[in-house]
């Protein structure tokens, strides 16, 4: 089964910023790939940091590993927030994600305030 996540208008998604460097593999509808890294994540999307922008709107494949299990997940690139010398910080918003794959998500964020296990720091 699929879950497809729904944000709340009146509260926020938890989100959690990453100790660690996770490595992400973006796939655009057009079969081409671009890699970038994760910076934080929630179980309504994330933010990545990527060489170059993708389109705003652009529907993607994002994966990543977390706590050696895979994630998956069907995406939608949103307008990105800042560049840098280490490239472009752009956000991302999931639309469907598998049931295991949100099971991991919901796991990792409810275990962040637990840093010492999940190196993970609960975003303030």
């Amino acid at each position: 089964m699929t879950h497809f996540p729904q944000p709340h208008s009146r509260r926020r998604a938890t989100r959690v910023q990453l100790a660690t460097t996770v490595p992400t593999l973006v796939k655009l509808g057009d079969g081409k790939l671009a890699r970038g890294k994760l910076q934080s994540i929630s179980v309504t999307g994330g933010l990545l940091q990527l060489s170059e922008s993708l389109g705003e709107g652009d529907l993607v494949e994002v994966e990543f590993q977390m706590r050696s299990e895979d994630v998956e997940g069907m995406a939608e690139m949103l307008d990105p927030v800042g560049r840098g010398p280490t490239g472009t910080l752009q956000p991302f918003r999931f639309l469907a994600l598998a049931d295991d794959d949100h099971r991991v998500l919901r796991e990792l964020i409810d275990s962040a305030s637990d840093r010492s296990s999940s190196g993970i720091w609960p975003r303030q």
